[in-house]
């Protein structure tokens, strides 16, 4: 058996339509259906998906300032935004400091009927007290019993001492939220 033959495995592989696994062999390289395939896919992904950088440090230790996430913004067209989903939204701009065009990444802590508070450095909901591992430092703030009205989230950031959030300027509006945190695919190394 020669070793410069090829096997009846990569035989089988090459002549079968439906097992064809090499990239330029399902996109067609080089004729036109190749090229619309290609430019299909570009779009969706696109469309479906979106390149984030973490450019502060309030969601802190779970995302940290440089890192790189994907941010997917299909899911919340076919269900409600969950607890504990880190969510992209934009800005509200009834808020001094805020443009138009800004995103900001946190944490949904409470849903639309639930009653947010924090004293003494724990957060409330529904007058349950919540154990969040994910929390840097507890709050020394604290937040007077909030009604989270329908159609909003209340959004916490991980780092609760250095975060612009639902503490300050109250309930997001669903309407407001991009998409939802997905991976991170790039991690700046601490130094």
């Amino acid at each position: 058996m020669s070793f410069l033959r090829p096997s009846a495995l990569y035989q089988v592989l090459i002549t079968f339509n439906s097992l064809k696994w090499m990239p330029c062999m399902f996109f067609g390289f080089p004729n036109f259906q190749g090229i619309i395939r290609l430019v299909i896919m570009f779009l969706l992904w696109s469309t479906l998906t979106e390149m984030c950088h973490i450019s502060s440090s309030s969601m802190s230790p779970t995302l940290r300032l440089g890192d790189r996430i994907f941010v997917e913004k299909v899911s919340y067209f076919f269900r409600r935004p969950a607890l504990h989903d880190i969510v992209t939204f934009r800005a509200p701009l009834d808020q001094p400091g805020f443009r138009e065009g800004d995103i900001l990444i946190k944490r949904i802590v409470a849903r639309a009927g639930d009653l947010v508070e924090v004293h003494g450095g724990q957060l409330y909901v529904n007058m349950l007290a919540k154990n969040e591992e994910f929390v840097t430092e507890k709050p020394r703030y604290a937040i007077q019993p909030t009604y989270v009205p329908r159609g909003h989230v209340y959004v916490l950031g991980d780092n609760r001492e250095n975060s612009c959030d639902s503490h300050i300027w109250g309930p997001l509006p669903i309407k407001n939220i991009v998409g939802r945190y997905a991976m991170c695919f790039y991690r700046r190394p601490v130094i």
